[in-house]
């Protein structure tokens, strides 16, 4: 698998294999593509759960917050939140994509993304960010900041089964907000063989 140049990202989207809404063709770096930080965020409300249980993850653990254009969203020191870039995004079933944060704002504290970097073939809607405060001063986010970036690679050959197919459940086909957890990973485990 190799990472595609921006001549060939350029191409592709011009081709609509790949498809990036809206399209900034100054964004192209050498080998992806700058995507911007959209309005909505998922804040946490702790108070709502004693813990978090990954057999049975509790519902609601999370609000909507959605932030005009002209306005600042704050994520304080320690603090989790998710967003969501500005683009939307469709990948073919024979390319995959990974996000990661811009070196810049990492340099400055703020984490991007903790595990969702990978994009899977025949992905569509916009990237929930998991952005993470790991300063000891409050950072101020605004949508339309350059926030991640998108590099694509091709696979070896079409998916056979791509992200959205209907036997697969892909909870987030389709997702235009910052979207919260619907991990149920858990629930559909056998019980484990006893010994003994």
């Amino acid at each position: 698998m190799s990472v595609l140049s921006d001549a060939t990202i350029h191409d592709l989207v011009q081709r609509r294999r790949i498809r990036i809404e809206p399209w900034d063709p100054d964004l192209v770096q050498p080998a992806s593509v700058d995507l911007r930080l959209g309005d909505s965020f998922r804040v946490f409300h702790n108070h709502r759960a004693p813990a978090i249980d990954l057999r049975e993850p509790p519902g609601n653990l999370t609000e909507e917050v959605v932030v005009p254009r002209e306005e600042s969203f704050v994520i304080h020191p320690g603090e989790f939140c998710l967003g969501r870039t500005l683009e939307w995004v469709e990948l073919p079933d024979d390319i995959v994509a990974r996000i990661e944060g811009k070196s810049s704002l990492g340099r400055l504290g703020l984490i991007v993304h903790a595990t969702a970097g990978f994009c899977d073939p025949g992905w569509k809607g916009t990237l929930t960010l998991e952005l993470n405060n790991l300063t000891r001063v409050p950072i101020k986010l605004y949508p339309g900041l350059q926030i991640a970036q998108l590099s694509f690679m091709v696979l070896d050959r079409s998916a056979q089964r791509p992200y959205g197919s209907p036997d697969l459940g892909s909870h987030y086909q389709g997702q235009r907000a910052a979207t919260e957890s619907r991990y149920e990973g858990a629930r559909s485990l056998p019980d484990a063989p006893r010994m003994g």
